[in-house]
């Protein structure tokens, strides 16, 4: 890829080298630790960032680890939340192993389900990404009070032909060796991302070798960076599922995803809204459900969760949603 990037330019290719080399070498402030976990359910937990109030449960994707929603004693959304009088708590998918190659996306939503169902009270539900699709098909399994929805893809024909055309023709290269394995290995994964943005791929490392690895910019880039480039595989079942019948069958957006025998739906009777953003080129706003009650903020995908921006244009937004009092019953 890098190749083809600069094929025409290769003063940026040695600077995006450079780059790269500057972000492995360079040194890493700890992350705090999570909480331990209040339930468990097999290798899935769930954890308690505290805080008083309705339970809000955040359900992040399946995809990179979870957190991108806690990435440092500054930049954390569920600390940060857990301090507006919510108690806060977080589904982590934990580290699949062949034995859990059958478990497919509906069986991880009604293991979200069983977890909020030991909750003292129906939780609000906050689904990040992936974690958003999971978060309305495990609302068919368990009473909830609401749910908040940032950056969920539904309607998987939004991601446009090309795209979608790429992705097909990469797992039909990995599909073989996966199903083998039982695990979609995280290299696989984080390829397909690659490709959805060379270009920023890229640049962002070229970028990254002009700043000093000890400056709060560059610790800021590590942080985001060692989260993009980490994460457990995934059950071949759920990787099978979410290529053939998300990606290339759009079965949500057409009405027909079923989980446990049902039609998954797309609203509940509660209250719900969702957080888009205008310039995501991982999950593109067309991919988005278009509920009433919908935000449009002007940031990139992993901009509306991290970083100054994000406490202004979804941190505080999504705080005072949660906050609501209508959504108390």
């Amino acid at each position: 890829m890098l190749r083809s990037e600069t094929a025409d330019d290769p003063a940026r290719r040695a600077r995006a080298l450079a780059g790269l080399r500057a972000y492995q070498d360079a040194p890493r402030l700890p992350r705090a630790a999570m909480p331990e976990p209040v339930a468990r359910d097999g290798r899935i937990v769930l954890h308690d960032y505290g805080g008083t109030g309705r339970p809000v449960v955040v359900i992040p994707s399946l995809i990179n680890p979870p957190f991108v929603l806690d990435l440092s004693p500054d930049n954390s959304l569920l600390r940060w939340l857990a301090g507006q009088g919510l108690r806060v708590l977080l589904v982590d998918w934990g580290a699949p192993g062949p034995a859990d190659r059958s478990m497919d996306l509906g069986d991880h939503a009604q293991a979200a389900a069983r977890l909020c169902a030991t909750l003292d009270a129906p939780p609000l539900l906050v689904g990040y990404c992936l974690g958003g699709t999971i978060a309305l098909a495990a609302a068919g399994f368990v009473d909830t009070a609401g749910i908040a929805l940032i950056a969920t893809p539904w309607h998987f024909a939004g991601f446009g032909e090309a795209t979608r055309a790429a992705i097909a023709d990469q797992w039909t290269m990995a599909q073989p060796t996966a199903e083998q394995m039982g695990l979609v290995p995280m290299e696989f994964l984080q390829a397909m991302f690659w490709q959805l943005d060379p270009g920023r791929t890229v640049d962002k490392y070229v970028a990254f070798a002009d700043l000093d690895p000890a400056s709060a910019k560059a610790q800021a880039f590590l942080a985001l960076e060692d989260w993009a480039n980490a994460g457990a595989p995934l059950p071949y079942a759920a990787g099978r599922e979410l290529f053939d019948d998300l990606f290339d069958a759009d079965l949500p957006g057409g009405g027909r995803w079923r989980v446990a025998g049902d039609v998954a739906s797309a609203t509940h009777a509660v209250p719900m809204v969702e957080f888009v953003a205008e310039s995501d080129r991982i999950v593109p706003a067309a991919s988005a459900i278009g509920l009433a009650d919908r935000r449009i903020v002007p940031a990139g995908h992993v901009g509306m969760i991290v970083g100054s921006r994000g406490r202004s244009v979804l941190w505080e937004p999504l705080a005072r949603w949660l906050s609501d009092a209508p959504h108390i019953r």
